[in-house]
């Protein structure tokens, strides 16, 4: 990708999500990239519509995710993140703690389950105080995030409504440990789709998805397992452009 100024992110951005005055510091964010490859065939990956009454990319096809919530460090896990993975997801700026990083991956799972209805992890008994994680407890799956892969880093440009410093997760299907036919019990994503990567890229996305879709299609033609290890593609607003650095 090549860099971009800030007037060129603006007209991508657009109809993604409403322009606000001053600055906003961004808040962590995380979400996770749902991958099945059946059969040996082509990889597909799931997104979801949001809701149009969203003023942060209304309408548009995402991956689940979502805020960070501090209490997500508290969770207990089956496994913890790849030691690659998490020295990554602690890299500057904004040096982060394990216990941080351990929260933002968890907060990816956590939504997955609340937007998709998809329970990440293994089976067996699982209690927890947090009242976001009770479904956890009653479908008998323990988090794990040992099979996460860390993806991609963006940062929303200042002068939005919402930013967020977004880490995109990658997972395959066969770590869903349930599945719950009615979906998640949030409403955030209105339809939830199956899409191969091409197909995928061709939807209504934000530029920024549409910008990582790409990024993850490279790493898999290099890396079809999407093993921990590999650079992590970072993208940030450095003196009014829009850059891609690497983690």
């Amino acid at each position: 990708m090549t860099e971009m100024t800030k007037a060129e992110i603006d007209r991508a951005e657009r109809k993604d999500g409403a322009l606000g005055p001053g600055p906003k510091r961004p808040r962590d964010a995380a979400t996770l990239i749902l991958l099945d490859r059946r059969d040996g065939g082509e990889v597909r990956v799931l997104m979801g519509r949001r809701s149009a009454r969203h003023a942060f990319m209304p309408g548009k096809f995402v991956f689940p995710g979502g805020r960070t919530d501090p209490s997500d460090s508290r969770v207990e896990t089956a496994t913890g993140l790849h030691p690659q993975d998490e020295v990554k997801l602690r890299a500057r700026p904004g040096l982060t703690s394990a216990a941080r990083a351990r929260a933002i991956a968890l907060s990816a799972i956590r939504e997955t389950y609340e937007e998709a209805g998809l329970l990440i992890g293994e089976r067996g008994a699982f209690s927890t105080t947090r009242p976001d994680w009770q479904g956890f407890a009653r479908h008998g799956v323990r988090p794990s995030l040992q099979a996460v892969r860390f993806v991609a880093r963006a940062i929303t440009p200042p002068g939005r409504v919402r930013r967020f410093d977004t880490r995109f997760l990658g997972v395959w299907r066969s770590e869903v440990a349930a599945e719950l036919a009615e979906g998640g019990p949030s409403n955030e994503l209105e339809e939830l789709v199956w899409l191969p990567l091409d197909e995928a890229r061709r939807a209504d996305i934000p530029a920024i998805t549409r910008m990582i879709l790409e990024e993850l299609e490279m790493r898999l033609a290099v890396d079809s397992q999407l093993r921990p290890g590999a650079a992590v593609p970072f993208f940030r607003q450095v003196r009014n452009r829009f850059v891609r650095g690497l983690l």
